[in-house]
């Protein structure tokens, strides 16, 4: 028998990046966070059919991919905000893109 084919690095990457921005909610989250940090209200009021178990779900794969920042702020009570990386402005910027895309064909 041959040798089994093996895929380029490239597209591994490309089909991990779409693994994660394809599931239910990234996108919207991403987007919320484009213009400012948010606490975790903020954006779940943003995206009020988001239920908040899926919220926080999504939210730790964002920071452990490296997208959002988990930032905790000192004050009195303790507030947590999320905001975007330099990764995350970027891939920000990638799905607008696609937000112009819709605006115009869907």
């Amino acid at each position: 028998m041959g040798e089994e084919m093996q895929r380029p690095p490239l597209c591994n990457k490309v089909e991990h990046s779409y693994q994660l921005i394809g599931k239910k909610w990234i996108g919207l989250i991403i987007h919320s966070l484009l213009e400012e940090p948010k606490r975790f209200s903020e954006i779940h009021a943003y995206i009020p059919d988001l239920s908040k178990r899926v919220l926080n779900e999504r939210i730790k794969e964002l920071e452990e991919s490296g997208i959002i920042l988990r930032n905790v702020i000192a004050d009195r009570p303790v507030r947590i905000e999320y905001s975007l990386t330099r990764k995350g402005n970027e891939l920000g910027k990638a799905l607008k893109a696609v937000e112009s895309w819709a605006e115009k064909w869907l």
